[in-house]
């Protein structure tokens, strides 16, 4: 393990084309899972530590932005790996342009609807317009580090241990079980106005953060 992650900063790391794509497929699925615990856990503390929100728009515990996020720190730190400090800074910049400009466009095309909003939540020192704050953006570099050097890693050890067969059947199955979760509450139910992931949740009782 040690091994390929100091291969990997250096990109003297040689994959064939299925890990590539196996490593991409597992990283979006580890890093939308991430992204579902950590607001889990953030809007426990920041309701009070009373009761727990439903997170995302899928029946997965998982949530888009994170794996969006991920690639693209993935693909534009590619060549400062070494750098973990370039690496951190790169980060903020990425995630914050992500978060922000995705927020304020869910805002102007959906006429003022928030999926987050720091104006209402703890910890939002440095905040612009609710759309971003200094904590998230700290945060989301802090993971960036985590993502580089552990997941990413992790998956690409998984390539080299595991058969061709036995990985690519990992890797498509959870990839493919996210998207067809991620398109249906997107695209398909809205389409055909069946019910969605967060009808579901709400029928069952649970509850999800309200942003006026």
């Amino acid at each position: 393990m040690k091994e390929i992650i100091n291969k990997y900063k250096e990109n003297k790391l040689s994959l064939e084309m299925y890990q590539k794509v196996g490593v991409i497929f597992l990283t979006i699925v580890l890093a939308g899972i991430f992204g579902w615990i950590y607001e889990f856990i953030l809007y426990y503390f920041d309701g009070g530590c009373k009761e727990f929100y439903m997170q995302g728009g899928n029946f997965l515990p998982w949530i888009n932005i994170y794996a969006y996020g991920a690639l693209l720190v993935m693909f534009f730190t590619k060549k400062i790996r070494n750098k973990p400090l370039l690496v951190f800074i790169a980060a903020l910049v990425i995630t914050g342009l992500l978060e922000y400009f995705s927020g304020l466009v869910i805002y102007k095309i959906g006429d003022g609807l928030r999926l987050w909003d720091y104006n209402q939540e703890i910890w939002n020192f440095g905040n612009i317009g609710g759309f971003i704050c200094l904590r998230s953006v700290l945060f989301f570099g802090v993971s960036s580090l985590l993502l580089i050097y552990g997941i990413v890693p992790f998956c690409i050890y998984l390539s080299k241990k595991m058969s061709k067969k036995a990985f690519l059947i990992l890797s498509i199955t959870l990839f493919s079980i996210v998207m067809f979760d991620e398109v249906y509450n997107l695209l398909i139910a809205r389409a055909l106005n069946l019910p969605r992931a967060a009808d579901f949740y709400k029928s069952l009782g649970f509850k999800y953060v309200k942003f006026n």
